[in-house]
């Protein structure tokens, strides 16, 4: 059978495609219909559909690491994506995929309840979905898709993000990675780390928590925003990738400014992971122009939310590079999170 392109491996480990092969399976994918502004694309959150004087952005996540809580985990991660292009995240469909081994009730009314809290917190609505008992898995599985709006004039895209812009960073990394290896392999951790800090890393779910949709609407609506994004698999170092190859353009990651949460550090020293390539849900990219900069920081900040620049947008020419105690190296994107390494 002829693809007419060819994969770099015929297997690859747990975790994300692998970029090269993301963008090949991609370059295949033929636009059908003039309504759809975004499609399929190495960078962007979500698809954007044309709906007159409106935007309909649609985006899918499953949650696969985690065990534990993982209605929340679907919600928020779902929302963030639509968040980022300036939109109100409104519906949410979910399919629930419950291995035969654990069919209980109770394992499916508690991922349903954490579906509904976080949905409520948000003021969206679950709009549909799929469950189902499903043989050959060993963990339940919650794939996740969100719809949300924005008006056309307010719709935001990576591809806007202009050379000179500033990146701003809220709150540091990496929330959601120290969530889950928290409360994942607590086991380990127990022996390596005070159960005080355990405790506060298990509860980075909720404080300072995943969701990044109060920092990008606000940022959104305080100053001129050109691109957003949130790191997810792959940690910092990939969104920041992702963030400049959407854009075409060359990045300075300033790493002596990149803040790292206290138990996310020293959890990763425990567990030997590098904590900028660790999945980072509950930080948000923001691309920003100098001018305004500093009043999106001011604004997120007099919110409890800390935000500090950490890359500065560059000519392509000048390459996308990480800029550490005076000494350059190459912005390369994760070929695989921490986690999936771990794991």
């Amino acid at each position: 059978m002829n693809h007419n392109f060819i994969m770099s491996n015929s297997s690859f480990p747990a975790g994300k495609l692998p970029s090269a092969d993301l963008k090949a399976l991609i370059s295949k994918i033929q636009q059908r219909d003039e309504r759809l502004i975004v499609g399929p694309m190495f960078g962007e959150d979500a698809a954007i559909l044309d709906m007159g004087d409106r935007c309909l952005i649609v985006t899918t996540d499953p949650i696969t690491f985690a065990t534990d809580r993982i209605g929340w985990y679907a919600v928020h991660v779902n929302a963030n994506d639509i968040a980022v292009m300036g939109a109100r995240p409104r519906w949410f469909f979910t399919v629930l995929l419950i291995p035969e081994t654990r069919k209980n009730s109770n394992l499916i009314e508690t991922i349903m309840f954490d579906l509904r809290k976080a949905c409520d917190s948000l003021n969206i609505s679950i709009a549909g979905g799929h469950t189902e008992i499903t043989s050959q898995l060993d963990r339940p599985i919650v794939i996740g898709q969100m719809l949300g709006e924005v008006d056309k004039a307010k719709l935001i895209r990576k591809t806007s993000l202009v050379e000179g812009d500033l990146i701003l960073l809220t709150h540091g990394v990496a929330i959601e990675g120290t969530a889950i290896l928290a409360r994942e392999k607590s086991n380990i951790l127990r022996d390596k780390i005070p159960s005080k800090q355990l405790a506060k890393a298990e509860n980075y779910l909720f404080e300072p928590g995943i969701s990044v949709v109060e920092a990008a609407l606000t940022a959104a609506e305080t100053g001129e925003v050109h691109a957003m994004h949130d790191p997810t698999e792959g940690g910092l170092l990939s969104g920041l990738y992702e963030l400049a190859e959407a854009a075409g353009l060359g990045l300075r990651v300033l790493q002596n400014r990149i803040h790292v949460l206290p138990e996310t550090q020293t959890i990763c020293t425990a567990l030997g992971v590098d904590p900028l390539r660790l999945i980072a849900s509950g930080a948000l990219l923001i691309g920003t122009t100098p001018a305004d900069a500093p009043k999106i920081a001011a604004t997120l900040e007099a919110r409890g939310i800390h935000t500090t620049v950490v890359a500065e947008a560059r000519n392509i020419g000048e390459g996308r590079v990480i800029e550490h105690d005076g000494s350059l190296t190459p912005l390369v994107p994760s070929e695989r999170d921490e986690i999936a390494r771990l794991f």
